[in-house]
C-alpha cells in the first residue's frame, strides 16, 4: 500500500506496510501487550529452530511451573518475538491453557558484533505470579542464544 506525492516535478512514493505478522492484541490484555504467534522464520529457519536455540528460555529458570508442550512453546515464541521485534519495555503477551504471561525485553545492547537484550518473563498459573529475567544475543541467522 501507498501513495505518490509530487514534490517540485518529482514523484516521491511513501510506502506504509507493517511487518508484524501474527501480532495483534486481545481485548483481556493490557493496552499494547503484543500476542505471540510464530511461523517459518526468514531465510528459512523453522519455528522450531528458532525454540531449540533460546535452550528453554528464561522460563526453564522457574522451576515451580508445570507447563505443557504447547504452552512452553507459546511462552518460547514470546521470548523470541519480544527479543527480535518488541520495543524496549513493551510487553509480549501469550495465553495457553490456564495459564498465560509476559515477555518484556529492555533496549538492545552491543556486545561485540551481536545485538544482545536483556528481558523478563512473567508466568500467571491459577493467580500466582513468577519472573524469570535473563539476556540472550541475536546470532547471524535471526535466532536468539541465551547468555549465561
Amino acid at each position: 500500500m501507498g501513495r505518490a506525492v509530487a514534490l517540485s516535478g518529482r514523484i516521491v512514493v511513501v510506502a506504509s506496510t507493517v511487518a508484524l505478522a501474527g501480532c495483534g492484541t486481545s481485548g483481556g490484555q493490557r493496552a499494547g501487550a503484543a500476542v505471540a504467534s510464530l511461523g517459518a522464520g526468514a531465510g528459512g529457519v523453522s519455528s522450531a529452530a528458532y525454540i531449540e536455540a533460546l535452550q528453554g528460555g528464561v522460563i526453564a529458570r522457574l522451576g515451580n511451573i508445570e507447563l505443557g508442550k504447547s504452552d512452553r512453546q507459546r511462552a518460547l515464541e514470546a521470548e523470541y518475538r519480544a527479543l527480535e521485534a518488541a520495543p524496549g519495555g513493551q510487553p509480549v503477551a501469550w495465553e495457553g491453557r490456564g495459564v498465560g504471561g509476559s515477555v518484556v525485553a529492555a533496549a538492545p545492547y552491543q556486545v561485540g558484533s551481536q545485538n544482545c537484550r536483556q528481558y523478563s518473563h512473567t508466568v500467571l498459573v491459577k493467580g500466582q505470579s513468577s519472573t524469570a529475567r535473563g539476556a540472550a544475543c541475536r546470532n547471524s541467522n535471526g535466532t536468539w542464544s541465551p547468555l549465561t
